[in-house]
């Protein structure tokens, strides 16, 4: 079987297994994310997220980080839920609604690489989800799967930018796909809809402003400087992917993992306030808002009270 044969049946696997879309890259180095990665870090803008400077060249290249890799296999995941709950008084961010992500695709992952395997003998393929230096997001992009927004985000024509991005990086010799055109044009909507200003330039995102970083990666207390900016939200951030008009295109799937659960639906914003340790770790025993800890989440709610008391 040729590359070109065994890229088109990857692809019918990955679609089988409920990926949305796709695309596969030669196993290379990133030359031009380098120098634009190395400027982003040297002005600070990964806060104090300092994992983000590690492992630099195998951030940039996948043949450092697995070694014999030959291709990187690109996944988008839609991660839209039926339920919308970004009206509630105190928000979180729709990818943690319910089941952390990270155990739900690693799982697809796996038994995509199983499948492969079945399907073309002995290979090599490591799967990847926001858990190690890769830089998902530029793969997607280069596997046509989308474009890089001014927002940062990868965004797609038919999806708009509510999935998340997997990658198997692996020995598999593979057909190329070419990266598509940006269709952001003259749309501001994203940088001017953020209310802490941490869009400082296109497809540049200072982490220090991000009211995500602010509410999950910054164990430290969120700067006072930030008052009356955080619009409710308490765990990640969705508005400049609301406020965005690819977006439009966006639609609920149907995985269970991903709906909010009747508890999370059934909080409301005194009950938000009240929370105890115990029905955090009950309503969250399988979320990504575990990520935050229960300390920073209750400091978090009390900020954005703070913040609707101004």
């Amino acid at each position: 079987m040729d590359a070109s044969r065994r890229s088109k049946r990857v692809k019918e696997i990955a679609h089988n297994l409920g990926f949305n879309a796709c695309g596969i890259s030669v196993a290379s180095k990133l030359e031009e994310e380098e120098k634009h990665l190395e400027t982003w870090l040297k002005k600070g803008y990964q806060g104090k997220m300092h994992w983000m400077e590690n492992h630099f060249e195998k951030r940039l290249d996948p043949r450092k980080l697995v070694p014999g890799s030959k291709s990187v296999i690109s996944l988008i995941f839609n991660y839209f839920p039926k339920t919308n709950l970004s009206n509630h008084p105190l928000k979180v961010a729709k990818y943690a609604y319910n089941e952390d992500y990270h155990f739900v695709l690693k799982r697809k992952l796996k038994e995509m690489v199983k499948l492969m395997a079945a399907e073309f003998g002995d290979i090599e393929g490591r799967v990847f989800v926001d858990s190690a230096p890769v830089m998902e997001r530029a793969w997607a992009a280069k596997a046509g799967l989308g474009w890089i927004g001014k927002h940062s985000l990868l965004l797609n024509r038919q999806q708009g930018s509510f999935f998340f991005i997997a990658e198997i990086i692996s020995d598999l010799e593979l057909e190329e796909d070419g990266p598509t055109t940006d269709h952001c044009g003259t749309c501001t909507a994203c940088i001017d809809a953020c209310p802490t200003d941490a869009i400082v330039n296109n497809k540049v995102v200072d982490s220090n402003k991000c009211i995500s970083y602010l509410t999950i990666e910054l164990k430290d207390e969120i700067p006072s400087s930030f008052k009356n900016d955080m619009e409710g939200w308490i765990f990640g951030c969705d508005i400049c992917q609301d406020v965005c008009p690819w977006n439009k295109f966006s639609s609920p799937q149907a995985l269970d993992e991903f709906q909010p659960s009747e508890d999370f639906i059934g909080m409301h914003k005194n009950e938000w306030e009240d929370l105890t340790e115990e029905v955090f770790k009950d309503i969250f025993k399988k979320s990504a808002v575990k990520r935050a800890g229960y300390l920073k989440f209750k400091k978090s709610i009390q900020f954005c009270k703070e913040d609707g008391d101004n």
